[in-house]
């Protein structure tokens, strides 16, 4: 009995053995297979993060264009406008930034517009268009004209007209640069009828205003006249504004002789304070009599230098000279260089208005010159004719520009203060050249 019991039991333990070793290696198995799929569910879930990470990236999106996608004013962008444009356009920046700090090309201006085209080239982030603060910055003061406006306010605040005064018919210079104005203008129309540009007569009259070498004129016409076209002409005025030292001096040197050149004018004459009292009140008179389209913009600048000359309130006068105007020029900066991005910059339309407005301002630059030119001949007091280029309204970069090259041809020749009559002449001029094209068109 006892080895019946026996040898079941062993025969018993045959069978139950490897069933439980088959079981618990199944069990052990399993256990693995449990932590094999969890571990690469969790790596596959760390793959997807990683890769939807990598697709939010700027790498990412120069590297793969999509097609569809589109800009604040609903145009699309192409394929090589998302990537290698934009990588174009940061570079362009980046040599704005050269000039602004190497060369000391108007970093005032520069900075900011090349700061603004650096950012506005930031894929995925949407700075420039609604609800971005460099879009906003262009709605809540370009559009609706009010940045231009301010700056003029704090240009007459810090503009002395003692030069124009002082020598009337230096004013003869910037009424003569602003020829550049309508001579672009009858360009433009040529073209336009030409085939080459598809400018209307009201695009091609605004683009003509680049000529003055004045920002905030320009953005104050195009938001009226071609408001389509107003970020590619502020951003074209405003360059050549910082670009004077660079466009103008090989003007100035192939129109005018190392003679002519070193010709020195007389002392101006003193100019008593009730002249500068008078002379903003009685030119915007005149505009209100004659142009009162031109009034805001001839308003605010009279209003600027009304405040500096009345010498009563100085503190309001250092304000529009300094923290106001510094503050808008940095929003303006900004607002002007988000359209450097390159869905705006690099497509034929805005190639054609930079084209057109370089013209306008060397057409407006040699036209100022010849008048100096012509003026010396029949003038009983010599004028140097450099002086003519400073009656574009670019102040007072253009005036300063005139005094480096007089310079150049003789050192103890200083034609800033006599420079400075017809540049201010010039910013009276463009403001007269705006209003008389709103008034036609």
């Amino acid at each position: 009995m006892k080895n019946k019991f026996i040898t079941f039991f062993l025969a018993l333990s045959i069978f139950i053995v490897p069933l439980a070793a088959v079981v618990t290696v199944d069990h052990i198995s399993s256990k693995k297979n449990i932590k094999v799929e969890k571990k690469e569910v969790q790596n596959k879930g760390m793959e997807e993060l990683l890769v939807n990470f990598y697709k939010q990236t700027g790498i990412y999106a120069f590297l793969n264009p999509k097609d569809g996608v589109k800009n604040a004013k609903g145009d699309e962008i192409t394929k090589f406008q998302q990537s290698y444009g934009r990588i174009i356009m940061i570079g362009i920046s980046f040599v704005l930034f050269y000039l602004a700090i190497a060369k000391g090309f108007e970093p005032l201006l520069l900075i900011p517009i090349a700061f603004g085209g650096l950012l506005a080239n930031i894929p995925l982030a949407n700075i420039i268009g609604d609800g971005g603060f460099i879009g906003e910055f262009f709605k809540a003061g370009i559009s609706n004209e009010l940045f231009p406006i301010i700056i003029f306010m704090g240009v007459g605040a810090m503009t002395d007209f003692g030069p124009l005064l002082a020598n009337p018919k230096t004013a003869l210079l910037g009424a003569a640069a602003q020829f550049g104005i309508f001579g672009t203008l009858v360009g433009a129309v040529a073209l336009s009828q030409m085939g080459i540009f598809g400018f209307s007569l009201q695009q091609s009259a605004a683009i003509s205003i680049i000529g003055g070498a004045d920002g905030p004129t320009t953005i104050f016409i195009a938001s009226k006249l071609a408001p389509d076209l107003l970020g590619a002409m502020a951003v074209a005025a405003y360059s050549y504004m910082a670009l004077v030292p660079i466009i103008q001096p090989p003007i100035m040197k192939a129109l005018t002789t190392e003679k002519e050149r070193k010709i020195k004018m007389t002392t101006r004459r003193k100019v008593k304070k009730i002249e500068k009292i008078l002379f903003p009140l009685t030119v915007l008179i005149l505009a209100i009599l004659i142009l009162p389209e031109s009034s805001p913009l001839i308003g605010a600048l009279t209003f600027g230098n009304f405040v500096r000359e009345s010498g009563v309130v100085d503190r309001l006068s250092k304000t529009l000279q300094n923290e106001l105007i510094n503050i808008v020029t940095i929003f303006l900066g900004l607002a002007v260089g988000s359209k450097l991005a390159a869905e705006y910059f690099l497509v034929p339309e805005f190639l054609g208005i930079l084209l057109l407005g370089l013209v306008a301002f060397s057409i407006g630059t040699a036209a100022g010159i010849i008048m100096a030119k012509i003026m010396n001949k029949f003038s009983k007091e010599p004028i140097n004719p450099l002086i003519g280029a400073a009656g574009v309204s670019a102040v007072p970069m253009a005036a300063r520009v005139t005094n480096k090259v007089g310079i150049e041809a003789d050192p103890t020749n200083v034609l800033l203060m006599h420079a400075m009559g017809p540049n201010v002449a010039g910013v009276i001029g463009s403001a007269v050249a705006a209003g008389v094209l709103l008034s036609i068109f």
